[in-house]
């Protein structure tokens, strides 16, 4: 009999840690994701100054950079994708040299990240 008692503490315990590091686990997933829009954003926003400078080399290596930190983004996947569209449409415009359009797509791409 106490040998029950004692394997179904054990089995209790084990079950009672692996929750626990479980949520503590989904809770670090989520604080990395708001990190990562962070730095997606600070990047973008970085791109567009340079852009609206026509250093458009400079904003080709921030906006490389946005898309590298942007796919560690969780959270609304439609909202995401339809961000990054917008920063590859700001790179693409800014290789060609289009101020205008590219500053449009970068402000359009910075206010779907913050939406998130």
């Amino acid at each position: 009999m106490n040998i029950i008692k004692k394997t179904a503490l054990t089995f209790f315990m084990a079950i009672s840690l692996g929750a626990s590091s479980a949520i503590a686990f989904a809770e670090e997933a989520a604080n990395s994701s708001a990190a990562s829009i962070s730095e997606t954003i600070a990047h973008v926003e970085k791109a567009l100054v340079e852009v609206n400078k026509s250093d458009f080399s400079a904003a080709n290596l921030h906006l490389k950079a946005a898309r590298a930190s942007s796919e560690q983004i969780t959270g609304n996947e439609a909202i995401v994708k339809q961000a990054n569209a917008s920063v590859v449409q700001g790179q693409i415009s800014s290789k060609h040299g289009d101020v205008k359009k590219s500053a449009a797509e970068l402000n359009k791409a910075i206010e779907l990240y913050k939406s998130l």
